[in-house]
């Protein structure tokens, strides 16, 4: 391997592995893109047949199917247009984790791993985007500086 081979190498190998800022920030944004982006379609669904769903809505936390609803609605489809923006993101993420908590907890406490699957594949990212921050690439940035 002739030098200026190794030194391409070391280059893409170092953009790989690196934890600069800026990958840092892009995988950020990955991240609460792509939780806000999937989670949204099910916040409108709830919110488009919301007098539908209201009476027969679960209520695990006892405030009534409409509110439990409305409450769920809330963190899905608002928070997670917030989220999207990285507007308020630790704010919003409050809403969402306990949002996907109850559902793992207590909507599917006796269920098996595979029934609470699809919520701790949101909660763990909501969780992960919590303690780091929205990243450099979102609309809590601008309003920082």
């Amino acid at each position: 391997m002739n030098p200026s081979s190794a030194a391409l190498i070391n280059s893409m190998l170092g953009r790989i592995w690196s934890t600069k800022p800026i990958a840092l920030d892009a995988g950020l944004l990955l991240i609460r893109l792509t939780v806000a982006v999937l989670m949204i379609p099910h916040g409108w669904a709830k919110f488009t047949h919301f007098a539908e769903r209201a009476d027969k809505f679960p209520d695990p936390l006892g405030v009534g199917s409409p509110v439990s609803l409305f409450l769920v609605i809330s963190a899905e489809l608002f928070c997670s247009v917030l989220l999207a923006l990285g507007l308020f993101t630790r704010i919003v993420l409050v809403p969402l984790m306990i949002a996907m908590g109850v559902v793992v907890l207590v909507i599917h406490a006796d269920d098996p791993v595979s029934k609470k699957e699809h919520a701790l594949l949101f909660l763990i990212p909501y969780a992960g985007l919590f303690l780091t921050g929205p990243g450099g690439y979102s609309l809590d940035r601008l309003l920082k500086k």
